[in-house]
């Protein structure tokens, strides 16, 4: 087997040489250039697996470099050098697709597993079976998805996940994982809005044992667990500001401090991120911070409702159907043009989290032969259904019954007049699910359960 060729594209010398002795001793081949000309005839004469460029060169910069590769060269994994604090010259390489970028003064432990990264994506162009990790679904939507997770998974950028609740947000995060260079790697995910705020510090850094009371030993964080893979924030919205703040400089720094150690921690992860709310509604109401906003939402995917792909019902009905009936040996029933007309015509808040709940749900009831629309069991509105907009959140009313004008009197009361029906209409399309209604409204469990409380509602 021949060695890896990396191209290295630095005016310093002495930069140059430093990183030909580093890869050189991991057994790689390099090939230097001193600016974007020489590195466009380099580029033109041979066979890469990396190329490694400095943002200032004597005839341009990183930047264009990148777009030229991007251009000429797609599968060529591109990765920046940056001076020491230009997050801002970084993120910007990484949106034009850069696969990764490091900061002078180059740390060699950062720069051999960045490397060693970009090597397994350069030999992994189309061995690897990446079936499992398919979306069901025929739609453009899902096509111009599957498209934009094959180009993302490619690079190291920080990915923002958008979409509502149910719509699969968390499987977007796994394929772009297992179809990237960190598939051997671990996926952690953890859900933001379900850690208590005393223990997210311990939760995401680790602690020391002693560091505090009850910490009887060392713990390790969800940071170091996630190493060399990558690290998926659900619902990354529900952060306190003050975690928000040790979570930018985590990611900024690529180094975290467990409560009680001296001295900071490496670690090489990826971030992704997702979230149901309106992430930019919530910097505007400073309840994100914008400069975290920024560095996690390098680039955005947007993850489709089911009312943006309703011909795609028809092949998850099928997926969820015959996964039920193998899971109980029993035969796949049988599903009544009926059933599949109201499926194919119901509203889904619940998204495809729901259209699964709902096909379980009537697997079960069911005469094993046949499911029928009594078995849906889905919410039937009699009159058209138009969204009302709540701030983050969007809850489903009929069109009919809006709320009554205020007319003087007791303003407190015709404020919770409204907020009862809000909740109580949650409530009913989330079929009493609270944590999904507490979901949809854009508030935690702790303040759905007081509100009900309050407004007597059960």
């Amino acid at each position: 087997m021949t060695n890896p060729i990396v191209l290295i594209v630095d005016d310093e010398p002495d930069i140059r040489q430093l990183l030909s002795l580093t890869l050189t001793q991991l057994g790689i081949d390099v090939v230097e250039a001193a600016d974007v000309t020489a590195a466009y005839q380099k580029l033109q004469q041979g066979t890469y697996q990396l190329c490694l460029t400095d943002m200032r060169l004597p005839d341009g910069d990183g930047l264009e470099l990148i777009d030229h590769i991007q251009q000429k060269y797609p599968h060529l994994p591109v990765a920046m050098i940056t001076a020491y604090g230009n997050t801002d010259i970084a993120v910007e390489a990484l949106k034009r697709g850069a696969f990764d970028f490091v900061s002078k003064p180059v740390q060699l432990p950062k720069l051999r597993a960045m490397v060693s990264a970009a090597l397994k994506l350069s030999a992994d162009q189309s061995g690897a079976d990446k079936s499992q990790w398919q979306f069901v679904g025929s739609s453009r939507a899902m096509e111009d998805l599957r498209e934009q997770i094959s180009r993302v998974a490619r690079s190291q950028a920080p990915i923002y996940i958008s979409g509502e609740s149910g719509s699969g947000k968390e499987i977007v995060a796994r394929a772009i994982h297992y179809q990237g260079p960190r598939s051997e790697g671990p996926f952690i995910p953890v859900n933001c809005g379900a850690i208590p705020s005393e223990l997210m510090e311990s939760e995401f850094f680790g602690h020391k044992k002693g560091s505090f009371t009850g910490a009887y030993q060392d713990k390790q964080g969800l940071f170091q667990a996630a190493n060399g893979g990558t690290l998926f924030l659900d619902e990354v919205a529900d952060l306190p500001l003050p975690m928000q703040v040790k979570l930018l400089r985590g990611i900024q720094e690529k180094a975290i401090r467990p409560l009680g150690a001296d001295a900071e921690i490496p670690v090489d992860v990826r971030i992704l991120s997702a979230s149901h709310k309106n992430l930019s509604r919530e910097v505007e109401l400073n309840r994100f911070r914008q400069d975290l906003f920024y560095r996690i939402n390098v680039i955005e995917l947007h993850v489709p409702s089911l009312r943006e792909r309703p011909e795609d019902i028809h092949e998850l009905v099928q997926l969820f159907v015959g996964r039920n009936a193998s899971q109980t040996d029993k035969e796949t029933p049988y599903i009544e043009p009926a059933a599949m007309t109201a499926l194919l015509s119901h509203q889904f808040p619940g998204n495809v989290r729901e259209l699964e709940n709902t096909l379980e749900r009537a697997f079960t009831l069911c005469d094993g032969k046949t499911i029928t629309v009594a078995d849906l069991q889905l919410q039937t509105m009699s009159t058209p259904v138009t969204e009302m907009n709540t701030g983050d959140a969007s809850v489903v009313v009929e069109a009919n019954d809006s709320i009554p004008p205020y007319t003087g009197g007791n303003m407190d009361s015709y404020l919770e007049g409204i907020e009862k029906r809000l909740l109580e209409e949650a409530l009913e399309a989330t079929r009493w699910n609270k944590s999904a209604a507490a979901e949809k409204l854009g508030i935690t469990d702790r303040q759905l359960r007081y509100k009900l409380k309050k407004l007597e509602i059960e």
